[in-house]
């Protein structure tokens, strides 16, 4: 991320992470529900295409929608509303920091050990 603190702001303020560790300014590590995310400012964005998207699970399909009520309220621009998919799973898709998308994905499969 050129932006950290930005990116850091995203991640807390609208996706709900807390603070775990800042080393230093260039480097920031954030946790939520067993789930963690690390951030290290770059002087150069790496080339478009390097990651597609990441993917958040929840537990439950109407959690998806109440993300969506979430991320509303504090702004943040939904790529892709939620919506079921032909294999049952339920997602979202948002814009965020420099560019990143993020799904919010529930998917029965991920969650009882099955696989995708």
């Amino acid at each position: 991320m050129r932006d950290l603190e930005a990116a850091e702001r995203f991640f807390v303020e609208v996706l709900g992470y807390r603070l775990e560790w800042r080393p230093d300014v260039e480097n920031v590590y954030l946790a939520r529900q067993g789930d963690n995310v690390a951030l290290h400012r770059v002087a150069e964005a790496p080339g478009p295409g390097m990651l597609d998207h990441i993917g958040l699970l929840v537990a439950r399909a109407e959690d998806v929608d109440a993300w969506a009520a979430w991320l509303e309220v504090r702004g943040a621009r939904l790529i892709a509303r939620p919506r079921t998919h032909r294999d049952g799973a339920r997602s979202l898709y948002l814009e965020g920091p420099e560019g990143l998308v993020v799904q919010v994905i529930h998917h029965a499969s991920m969650l009882d050990g099955r696989g995708p």
